[in-house]
């Protein structure tokens, strides 16, 4: 094995086992029979994500509902309960079996067996019966294949390897999807708060235009029209409401909190200060670099290649020759085969050579499909490679697009809310008309949702790009959030 080949399975060993944060296992449950090794720590112990320094462990308890929920307790919910990250688990116990069957056929073979035959006889002397036990025990070991099994225990490695880093991409992705419901839940929530403060604003309008009316500073259509704007506001906040219960649907879905009935919980977020941005821990080639290397969906399509490059050599393999030892020991006779007699011992060793001759061509298709299947699976990483850089390439260009609105919305927002306390104040003195007053307001409520919708963006692709580099974990949020 070559010096680099070595460093890209340390690198796969070490991505891999970084991953498991949530343990299927749990506690108080057995320990599983594993003499040949080949099942992972990793599936009893857990192991921290990236940047966590303790491993999360699901729990059977469920979520209760009147229960503030953060954004970690979110994510915890969405690697407990997605049945994609179950599948996961039982991928990695399947490949870890196989692997376990590949290291398996290195060991010899026992089987022991017992028979009994009862068997009479008659003469004109008169008749006799017998009875006899027969016990014997065989022993087989393979001794030369030509690389099959060494290959096979290749091949079998790095699928097992290749699923534990699968897992950990979708352990990025249910983090992901749990982060972009929630702050979709969290800002239609401050949009509906936004709407609020805004129909407040308009009844004060409507309430200051009628008394302007009634003082005769005023005239019908000015009150007509802050009418309108109030019943455009309660519609505005109308709409708000229900997209808010929407997103709240949407997130206790993708949580996986619905019951049975199909009913979701009553959902109750936590309130977050307006952090101040961080920036970016690295530019763009430097997130494309770490992911090239540690990129678990990128070490998961390398290890399949190599897999199939090992599948090539079992195929190889299975055509040419192969040595046996055998050895039998036998009591009383041999199983199947009267006539031995009591007392018998016999011991057969022997070495048993099998060389295929000719198969009908099957063994050429053979290896034409197995190097087919390289050619698949290197096809596969290239369009892996493409898509993991594409995402990173695309989520990093809306967090820095994020990042600059950020102080631009803050900027906005300040100014509108200058313009329209300077409006109400001309408004209330008798020098300005409601279209004017109706306008700033107007600007303020779109200045509030440009600030959401900028927090929101920010937080959002900011942990998006750690999850398509595959770099999150559970500290990225809730340092986040402590903020």
């Amino acid at each position: 094995m070559s010096a680099d080949h070595r460093h890209r399975r340390m690198a796969a060993l070490g991505m891999a086992a970084a991953l498991l944060a949530v343990s299927p296992a749990r506690s108080g449950e057995p320990g599983r029979f594993d003499p040949l090794l080949a099942r992972p720590p990793e599936l009893d112990h857990g192991k921290p994500l990236p940047g966590d320094e303790q491993p999360m462990v699901c729990t059977s308890s469920s979520f209760a509902p009147g229960k503030v929920l953060t954004l970690a307790d979110a994510v915890d919910l969405a690697l407990c309960h997605q049945p994609q990250i179950q599948a996961g688990w039982a991928s990695i116990k399947l490949q870890a079996a196989q692997l376990g069957e590949a290291r398996a056929a290195y060991l010899p073979t026992l089987g022991a067996g017992a028979s009994r035959y009862r068997g009479s006889t008659s003469s004109d002397q008169g008749s006799s019966s017998r009875s006899i036990g027969t016990l014997y025990a065989t022993l087989t070991w393979r001794l030369l294949d030509f690389g099959g099994r060494s290959a096979n225990q290749r091949a079998a490695d790095v699928l097992l390897q290749a699923a534990l880093a699968s897992q950990d991409a979708a352990l990025q992705k249910a983090m992901a999807g749990a982060v972009g419901l929630y702050y979709d839940a969290h800002s239609a929530r401050a949009v509906v708060q936004a709407r609020e403060r805004g129909l407040q604003l308009a009844r004060q309008v409507l309430e200051t235009a009628i008394r302007r009316e009634q003082r005769g500073v005023g005239a019908l259509p000015e009150t007509l029209q802050a009418r309108s704007y109030v019943a455009r506001a309660e519609l505005e906040l109308a709409r708000a409401n229900g997209q808010h219960r929407r997103s709240l649907v949407a997130l206790a879905v993708g949580l996986g909190l619905l019951d049975e009935a199909g009913d979701a919980p009553a959902l109750t977020l936590s309130s977050e200060v307006e952090e101040d941005p961080l920036g970016l821990e690295q530019n763009l080639p430097g997130w494309l670099q770490s992911a090239k290397q540690y990129h678990p969906a990128i070490l998961a399509a390398r290890a399949q290649v190599e897999a199939a490059r090992e599948k090539v050599t079992v195929v190889r393999s299975e055509g040419l020759p192969t040595l046996d030892l055998s050895a039998s020991r036998f009591v009383n006779g041999r199983p199947n085969q009267g006539g031995g007699n009591r007392g018998d011992r016999e011991t057969v060793v022997g070495l048993n050579l099998n060389i295929p001759i000719f198969e009908g061509f099957t063994r050429n298709y053979k290896i034409d499909g197995a190097q087919a299947q390289v050619e698949l699976r290197e096809a596969e990483l290239r369009d892996v490679q493409a898509q993991v850089l594409g995402d990173i390439a695309i989520t990093y260009a809306e967090a820095t697009t994020a990042l600059r609105s950020l102080a631009s919305s803050r900027s906005l927002l300040e100014a509108a809310q200058r313009a329209l306390q300077s409006v109400q104040r001309k408004y209330d003195a008798g020098s300005a008309d409601i279209v004017e007053m109706l306008n700033a307001q107007s600007v303020l409520s779109e200045a509030e949702l440009e600030r959401i919708r900028s927090l929101s963006d920010w937080r959002s692709a900011r942990l998006r790009l750690l999850a398509n580099a595959a770099e999150m974990g559970r500290s990225s949020f809730t340092t986040a959030s402590r903020r």
